[in-house]
Order: C-alpha cells, then structure tokens, then sequence
C-alpha cells in the first residue's frame, strides 16, 4: 500500500524576514516534508494510554522531603499487548535517586489500554514526566 501525500507551505518574505535566500526555504520545506512522511507512517500506531485511577497514588519519600529534593523525573514505560507494565527506565532524573525511584513505583503500579498496530494491541514504549515539588 503506497501513502500519499502532499505539502504546501506559503511564505512570504515580508512575513518572514529570517528566510533570506532560498536555501533557508528549501530547509523550511525539506524539514516540512519529512514531519508529514513520519506522520503519514505512524499513523496507523497508537500509543499506550494510562489509566489514572489505577496508579498508586504519589507520595513524597521522606528522604526527599528531609532535604528538601525537588526536580523533574522523565520516565520510559514499556507496556505489553495486555496493558501491564514490562519495563520501566529513567531517562532523565531528577537528580534525587528517592524520587526518581518514587516516579518509577507510581508508574509501574498503572494499568494501561496498550499501543496498537493496525488495531491490533502489541507492546509500546511510551513517556511522562512528573514534577516533584515542595510548594
């Protein structure tokens, strides 16, 4: 099955004084014709979506509230075909090992609907990042 699909993109050198010569546009254009390629191919993908009210609900460990830790945990879940969780890595840490093992405990306790391909679940990475904060 063959995809596709088109791009047209209208700039005005008034409206954008930056593109100054025409290898900028043909940078503009070649970058705008590469999201649409990716997007046309994962279309048919879906990620996993969490469901909420099964998560453990987050609690500060005490370590991190004694001194006074804070920061932003970005955390990859892997989800199987069933919705459970089957790995788990930090990619970005907080820069607090309790709350970044904290992040990994409230994430790994969710359900999930799973990705699918072609409507047919299969097993997907996906994302978040959660804001530990004292105020």
């Amino acid at each position: 099955m063959a995809i596709r699909f088109h791009v047209a993109i209208i700039l005005s050198a008034k409206e954008f004084p930056v593109i100054e010569s025409g290898l900028n546009m043909k940078k503009i254009l070649l970058a705008a014709a590469l999201c649409a390629c990716a997007s046309a191919v994962s279309a048919n993908e879906v990620a996993p979506v969490v469901d909420k009210q099964s998560c453990e609900k987050p609690v500060y460990p005490k370590a991190a509230l004694m001194n006074e830790e804070a920061g932003t945990v970005v955390l990859s879940v892997l989800v199987g075909a069933d919705g459970n969780v089957v790995d788990s890595k930090v990619e970005k840490s907080s820069g607090s090992k309790a709350l970044d093992k904290a992040t990994m405990k409230i994430y790994t306790s969710c359900k999930f609907k799973p990705g699918a391909k072609d409507g047919k679940p299969q097993q997907a990475w996906t994302k978040f990042e959660y804001v530990w904060s004292l105020t």
